[in-house]
C-alpha cells in the first residue's frame, strides 16, 4: 500500500470479525475509510466481485481486494512493522504470532458457531461443541500464564485475533465456559484504548 493511499474497510451490520481489522488499524494508528453496506448491498454482485463468498471483512487496497480477518490483521501488522504487533520476520515469536492468529478462526470460532446454532435443535451436538472450545481455550489459557500477552510478552497481532474469538463467547450465549484468566485476559484486551476508538467508529457507522 502506497503512503499517500488511504486503506477502505468493507463492513456489514451487525457481523464481529470486521472489528478485528478496525482495531488493528487503530493499533497502528493508520487512517482508513470505512464502508457499512446492508446485508443487500453485501450479498449483490458489486461486493462478491471484492469476495466470492460476500462475506466481509474485505480490505481494498492500491493493488486490489484482500479478504479473512486474520489474513488482513497479519498483512496490515507487516505493513507497519515499527509497531510492533509482530515479531521480526523468520524469528520463533513469528511463527507463535502466525499460529495463534490461525489458531483464533481454526479452533476456537468453529465450535463456538457451532454450538450456537444447534443450542435449541440439537443440544447434545452444541453441548460436544462447546467442550471442544473449551479444550482450545484450555490451551490459550496454557500459552498465557507465563505472562499477559501470547507472543513474546507484549501485545500483538495474535492477542487482537484470539482475544476477539474469546468475546464471541458471549454472542454465543455462554460466555461462563471461559475461566477467571480468560476472562481477565478479554476484558484487558477490550479495554484498550485502540479497541475502543474501533467500537466508536463502529457503532457510528452504524448509527449513521
Amino acid at each position: 500500500m502506497r503512503a499517500s493511499s488511504m486503506l477502505r474497510v468493507f463492513h456489514r451490520e451487525y457481523t464481529g470479525r470486521p472489528l478485528r481489522v478496525l482495531w488493528t488499524l487503530e493499533e497502528l494508528g493508520q487512517p482508513y475509510e470505512l464502508t457499512l453496506m446492508s446485508w443487500e448491498e453485501g450479498s449483490g454482485e458489486e461486493h462478491r466481485a471484492r469476495h466470492p463468498l460476500g462475506r466481509v471483512p474485505v480490505v481494498q487496497e492500491d493493488e486490489g481486494f484482500v479478504f479473512e480477518s486474520a489474513a488482513i490483521c497479519l498483512h496490515l501488522a507487516d505493513q507497519h512493522p515499527q509497531a510492533g504487533l509482530i515479531a521480526p520476520l523468520g524469528t520463533h515469536d513469528r511463527a507463535l504470532a502466525y499460529q495463534w492468529s490461525i489458531f483464533a478462526p481454526a479452533e476456537l470460532e468453529p465450535p463456538l458457531i457451532e454450538a450456537a446454532i444447534f443450542a435449541d435443535s440439537d443440544p447434545e451436538r452444541a453441548d460436544k461443541a462447546r467442550k471442544r472450545f473449551a479444550v482450545a481455550a484450555g490451551a490459550v489459557s496454557s500459552a498465557l500464564r507465563p505472562g499477559d500477552y501470547l507472543v513474546g510478552g507484549s501485545f500483538g497481532v495474535a492477542d487482537v485475533l484470539v482475544s476477539s474469538a474469546l468475546a464471541f463467547t458471549a454472542r454465543a450465549g455462554f460466555a461462563e465456559v471461559l475461566t477467571e484468566d480468560l476472562e481477565d485476559y478479554t476484558a484487558r484486551m477490550s479495554e484498550r484504548p485502540a479497541y475502543q476508538r474501533a467500537r466508536e467508529r463502529e457503532a457510528a457507522a452504524v448509527a449513521s
